[in-house]
């Protein structure tokens, strides 16, 4: 496995990380907790050393399901991996289990309760990296950068960082208390987030990319009939997924099948590859729940592209007709601004 060191700090990641929601979140009722411990163990064997998880990855049932697994899982292995969870952020009331709003809360008293529910469930007394979820409009980024500054003091977290960060607050924020690294969706389908990538480097700050293979769909291992509960899998409801984005997204997979079959890969390997030979800032950290993804995933940090590759699939990607892709959730304010 290859490393990389998140900005200027002294962080150091495994090049792929592990994104761990869909063990317990969004992508089917959640794995049985024997199948992922024996998983997320080989998955340090390997090499991986970045585990990502929230507070809120979980179920109705089993709301914080994600954290506890982790916490039991990684225990033997604490002191050789990086831990990142979250905080700040609720599920809105739904229809269904898996069609809410986002709520975000990051008031101070609220990432004070957060992070000591997390260590608990962690079974850790800190956090390596700890991402406030979402922003949230009501509280200013210079107040959570305060509390983030408080708690590196007391040791309860190592560094802090910012998911769906924008320019604007990622500034503001890291003039108060350094920030270590974002995570905000990024793929050759969700490119939306490209002009924070000079920031990060002027900044000295790791991006880290969720949801680097399109929620899967960049695996090219999916079809127009591929199936999904609607009960429990998000993807059921994900623009990429219907009918009609197969045809939309006829060049993408040809792109993708061609580039693969020139480095001897496979789609998501070139996929994360683009993205990991871009910039040295960036880390993705796809998701799994089988041991054949894992090893393809971490086959990404060996494959090389040069610069005129990356131009070369960037401007295929300018022009290229793409279906929508999902981009979130939406976000509900509670509280007045």
């Amino acid at each position: 496995m290859k490393y990389r060191i998140l900005g200027l700090s002294d962080l150091r990641v495994s090049s792929v990380g592990l994104g761990c929601m869909g063990m317990s979140h969004a992508y089917g009722a959640p794995s049985d907790k024997q199948e992922m411990t024996k998983l997320l163990a080989e998955a340090v064997e390997m090499g991986y050393t970045f585990f990502d998880t929230a507070e809120v990855y979980g179920t109705p049932d089993c709301p914080h399901h994600n954290e506890e697994l982790l916490g039991e899982a990684m225990r033997p292995y604490r002191n050789h991996i990086v831990l990142a969870t979250k905080f700040g952020l609720a599920f809105g009331a739904s229809e269904s289990a898996f069609h809410h709003a986002l709520i975000p809360d990051a008031r101070p008293e609220i990432i004070r309760r957060s992070v000591e529910a997390s260590l608990r469930r962690l079974h850790t007394d800190y956090i390596d990296l700890y991402y406030q979820h979402r922003i949230d409009p009501s509280v200013e980024p210079e107040m959570v950068a305060e509390v983030m500054s408080a708690l590196i003091r007391e040791g309860k977290i190592l560094h802090w960082g910012i998911s769906e960060a924008t320019e604007g607050y990622l500034r503001r924020a890291h003039r108060v208390c350094p920030v270590t690294a974002i995570q905000n969706r990024f793929s050759m389908m969700a490119r939306w987030h490209e002009s924070l990538l000079p920031v990060c480097e002027e900044l000295g700050i790791g991006f880290v990319a969720y949801s680097p293979l399109a929620n899967g769909l960049l695996t090219n291992c999916y079809t127009v009939d591929t199936k999904f509960d609607p009960a429990t899998d998000f993807r059921a409801s994900m623009p990429q997924y219907r009918s009609e984005s197969f045809e939309k997204n006829r060049a993408l997979f040809s792109l993708l099948e061609r580039l693969a079959n020139e480095h001897h890969a496979t789609a998501s390997q070139v996929s994360l590859a683009w993205m990991m030979n871009k910039r040295p800032t960036i880390v993705p950290i796809p998701g799994t729940r089988h041991l054949c993804r894992l090893k393809e995933n971490i086959g990404a940090a060996d494959i090389y592209l040069t610069d005129e590759e990356v131009r070369a699939i960037d401007t295929a990607l300018d022009s290229m007709e793409m279906s929508e892709v999902f981009g979130g959730s939406p976000i509900k304010i509670t509280r007045n601004i």
